[in-house]
C-alpha cells in the first residue's frame, strides 16, 4: 500500500533506502508488523470514498462554523486586502492586530493577558518550556494531550502520571515527589469526560503547585458566552494557566495562553515556539476576531450539540455500548484491539458513519477506539442513521466481546 506512491526504483528515495539499520527496524515495526501483520495490509486511517448522504463525525468543527458566511467574508476582505509582515511573535509591536486580539481573547476569558500561538500544541509546549525545568515534577492525568507530555520532555523536567481524573492518586503522587505543575484537559479528547477541575483546584492549592487547564474541547461549547469550563466553575482567578487549540470550536488554527501581562512579557522571550516560529496570518487573525464575536452569541448552537451529545450517548447506552467514560460530545466506540477497531469502521463506513480512528500512541495499546465527534449542525434524521448504524453492526463487529463491555457489565455488578 505505501509502497504504490512511490516506487522502489525512484531515485527520488534513493536516498532513504540508505537510512540506517536503526531507522529501517522503526519502519518496519510499523508497516510489516502492524500495518501487514496486525491489520492484514489495511490502514486504520485510510478512508473510502464517502457517498453524497454520509455522516461525517471525524471533524472538531463542534458548533459548524467553518462555512459560516459572514465568518469568511471577514477573512476575504484581509486576504484580497494584500500580504503582511511577517515575522516572530517576540518582535510585534503593542498595538498590532494580534495584540489587539490577544487582549479581546484575555476580555473574553477573564483574564489579564492572553498569548496565541501556532498552534495548540506549540501553546502548550511552549507554555512548559518556559515554566518547568531540570528536576521539577509535572503531574500529568494520564489522558492529558500528547502536546502536554511534549512539553514535559522539552523542558527536561519530571513527568509523573496519575491515573485518569483520580484526585487521590494524584493527593499520593504530590505527597510522594513534592509540589509542582499539575496539568489536565477541561475536557479530554478520547472520550469526552470532564475532569473534577474544583478538586483539581483544592489539591493545587493544598500541594502549593501550580495548575495548567488545557481546554480546547470545551472552549466554545461550555461555560458563559463559550468561555470554557474554567469560567463556568468560577475558577478563572483559581486557575494559573489555560490553554486551548483554536482548531475546534474556533474552526481555525492556532493556539492560546491565558496569563498575566507580567508573563506574557517573558513567556514572549523564553518560549521557543513564540521565538523561533512566525505570527499568525493577517488572515487567520480576522477569521478569530470574527468567530470570536460569532461563538459568544451561539447559545443556542452549544444548546443543539447538547442536544445530540445526550440523545446519542443515552441511545448507543441503550444498545449496550460502554460509553460511561464521558459525558460530552466526544463519544468513543471502544473496540479495543487494532483488528477489532478496524472491523467497526469498516462496517460503520458501509452505513455512512464516519468516525476518526484513535489508535496508539493516542490511546493505551489494545484500547483503540472509533470517536465519533458530534457538531451542532447535525440534524435528528442523521442522529437517528447513527443509531440505526451501530444497532445494525453489534454483531458482527462483536460489540458484545469487546473489553469495553466486559467492563460494563462488571460495574453493572457492583
Amino acid at each position: 500500500m505505501s509502497h504504490a506512491l512511490f516506487p522502489l526504483s525512484s531515485p527520488a528515495i534513493h536516498a532513504e533506502q540508505q537510512m540506517p539499520a536503526f531507522v529501517r527496524a522503526r519502519m518496519d515495526e510499523h508497516y510489516v508488523e502492524r500495518i501487514e501483520k496486525l491489520l492484514g495490509g489495511e490502514h486504520l486511517h485510510e478512508w473510502q470514498a464517502m457517498p453524497a448522504r454520509a455522516v461525517m463525525l471525524a471533524g472538531n468543527d463542534y458548533l459548524n462554523i467553518a462555512g459560516e458566511t459572514v465568518l469568511l467574508a471577514a477573512q476575504a476582505r484581509v486576504l484580497q486586502g494584500g500580504g503582511a509582515m511577517l515575522m516572530s511573535s517576540v518582535f510585534l509591536q503593542e498595538g498590532s492586530r494580534q495584540h489587539r486580539l490577544e487582549q479581546k481573547f484575555a476580555d473574553y476569558l477573564g483574564s489579564e493577558a492572553c498569548v496565541l500561538a501556532q498552534s495548540g500544541w506549540a501553546a502548550n509546549v511552549g507554555l512548559l518550556q518556559s515554566l518547568a525545568g531540570p528536576g521539577i515534577p509535572v503531574y500529568l492525568d494520564m489522558q492529558a494531550h500528547a502536546s502536554l507530555w511534549e512539553g514535559v520532555q522539552s523542558a527536561q523536567a519530571v513527568p509523573v502520571a496519575f491515573l485518569h481524573n483520580d484526585g487521590a492518586h494524584l493527593q499520593r503522587q504530590l505527597d510522594k515527589h513534592g509540589p509542582g505543575i499539575i496539568v489536565v484537559d477541561a475536557l479530554y479528547s478520547t472520550n469526552g469526560s470532564v475532569a473534577p477541575l474544583l478538586e483539581m483546584v483544592e489539591i493545587s492549592e493544598r500541594s502549593g503547585s501550580m495548575l495548567i487547564v488545557d481546554e480546547s474541547h470545551s472552549l466554545g461549547t461550555h461555560g458563559p458566552q463559550g468561555a470554557g469550563l474554567v469560567a463556568e466553575l468560577g475558577l478563572a482567578g483559581r486557575v494559573h494557566f489555560r490553554t486551548a487549540s483554536l482548531a475546534k470550536a474556533f474552526a481555525g488554527r492556532a493556539g492560546l495562553i491565558t496569563c498575566s501581562a507580567r508573563f506574557k512579557g517573558y513567556f514572549l522571550s523564553a518560549s521557543r515556539p513564540a521565538i523561533f516560529s512566525s505570527c499568525l496570518l493577517e488572515h487567520e487573525l480576522a477569521w478569530f476576531d470574527a468567530a470570536l464575536d460569532f461563538i459568544r452569541a451561539a447559545d443556542g448552537r452549544r444548546a443543539a450539540l447538547r442536544r445530540h451529545s445526550v440523545q446519542l450517548r443515552q441511545g448507543l447506552a441503550e444498545l449496550g455500548y460502554n460509553v460511561s467514560d464521558g459525558t460530552e460530545q466526544i463519544i468513543a466506540l471502544e473496540a479495543g484491539a487494532e483488528p477489532d477497531t478496524l472491523i467497526l469502521r469498516k462496517a460503520l463506513e458501509r452505513h455512512g458513519i464516519y468516525g476518526a480512528v484513535f489508535c496508539a500512541p493516542a490511546t493505551p495499546k489494545n484500547r483503540s477506539l472509533v470517536r465519533l465527534t458530534l457538531n451542532a449542525g447535525l440534524r435528528e434524521d442523521e442522529c437517528a442513521r447513527v443509531l440505526a448504524a451501530c444497532a445494525a453492526i453489534r454483531d458482527e463487529t462483536g460489540m458484545a466481546r469487546w473489553p469495553s463491555t466486559r467492563r460494563l457489565r462488571k460495574l453493572a455488578l457492583v
